[in-house]
């Protein structure tokens, strides 16, 4: 993503060669493109207002200031950087159908994309390994302080990384075939050495790491229950006749707390899902656009890539729909900051709950057992 710097007469060479090829390419008609900008610009509001308001949250309240919700402060604060700064000018083009802004503002905007991309992805990868840190090693390490020097590195790495696009360090170019500037078709070593370390940063690396750290939190979740099942059964079927009903009651009480212990895993879980839904099309997407001339230069590129980018975009909204869905304190904040007239709905009493300790759970015999 940004501009072709590549030298004029290789550039002639491969026209030369194919002069077919680039010369033309296939829109979107005019009404799927609206309809895509319509989308887009719902998804800008809600990845804006939805983002905005976990960062005010983490802002205005200390007691959440924990280390978690700094890392998930920062994720909304990168998805809103990536709707505001990117989201627009893709919006813009796909109406145009052309790239207005000049091809400086190309590599700043590509710039600004791999950065706050690279960032998100960065922010769930540290996510991932403090959950397996917390339930497969027990090992809650991660306070504030400590998050907000992962924070500062992450910034730092991701900046470092996204860098030489804006520089012309890369092949890039104004595309012609689509909404956004994107990684080009190029037969450089360098350059396609550039890309190679790009997604295996912005994809690969984060996919492996957090998949590998879900199921070991996913095994370790299923050995804890089947043991407390077994622990539970056989201590309380021993108690039967001293507890009377009592004892029977246990198992439940017990199940109550697994499922408050692993919730917060299964919403950070669900994020994963979510990144690899919208991030690996686009991997093989940039992977073909920059190894694969055919496909770069086919006359449905520009179909492909628009819909490509469109998909990426909706993980910036998917976060706060996500958080909405799964975390009670963020339903009730929202409420907060809407206005009077639109709470028309009652304010329901929740059920109170204990706050669990993540590296403990309970059996059936109320003793706390790091398992």
């Amino acid at each position: 993503m940004a501009c072709n710097d590549t030298p004029i007469d290789s550039d002639v060479a491969l026209n030369e060669s194919t002069p077919s090829i680039g010369s033309s390419y296939t829109a979107l008609p005019a009404p799927l493109r609206i309809l895509l900008v319509v989308i887009m610009v719902f998804m800008i509001a809600v990845g804006f207002f939805g983002n905005a308001i976990v960062c005010l949250i983490v802002y205005q309240k200390p007691a959440m200031r924990s280390a978690i919700n700094l890392l998930l402060a920062t994720l909304a604060f990168s998805d809103i950087m990536l709707s505001l700064f990117c989201m627009p000018f893709t919006a813009v083009t796909i109406i145009t159908v052309n790239w207005n802004f000049g091809a400086h503002f190309c590599r700043i905007s590509a710039m600004l994309y791999w950065l706050f991309v690279l960032e998100g992805v960065s922010i769930l990868l540290i996510i991932s390994v403090d959950r397996f840190l917390i339930i497969v090693q027990r090992q809650d390490k991660l306070n504030p302080y400590r998050a907000k020097v992962i924070i500062a590195m992450s910034w730092t790495l991701s900046f470092c990384i996204s860098f030489p696009s804006v520089i012309g360090w890369t092949f890039v170019e104004v595309p012609a075939r689509a909404p956004q500037c994107v990684l080009g078709y190029t037969e450089f070593p360098a350059d396609r050495a550039y890309v190679v370390m790009l997604v295996v940063a912005i994809f690969f690396i984060p996919f492996s790491v957090m998949l590998y750290s879900y199921l070991c939190i996913l095994n370790t979740v299923r050995r804890n229950a089947l043991r407390i099942h077994n622990h539970a059964e056989s201590l309380c079927l021993s108690q039967v006749s001293k507890l009377g009903l009592m004892g029977l009651q246990k198992p439940q009480q017990m199940n109550v707390d697994m499922s408050f212990k692993t919730r917060a895993f299964t919403t950070i879980l669900i994020l994963f899902i979510g990144f690899s839904l919208c991030w690996l099309p686009h991997t093989v997407f940039s992977l073909l656009s920059v190894f694969s001339r055919q496909f770069y230069y086919s006359p449905s590129f520009y179909i492909t890539s628009t819909y490509i980018l469109w998909l990426s975009y909706l993980k910036s909204v998917f976060n706060p729909v996500v958080y909405c869905w799964r975390i009670k304190k963020f339903r009730e904040a929202c409420m907060e900051f809407m206005p009077k007239t639109f709470k028309i709905l009652p304010k329901v009493p929740g059920r109170t709950k204990r706050r669990i300790q993540p590296s403990t759970i309970y059996i059936c015999s109320e003793t706390q057992s790091a398992v």
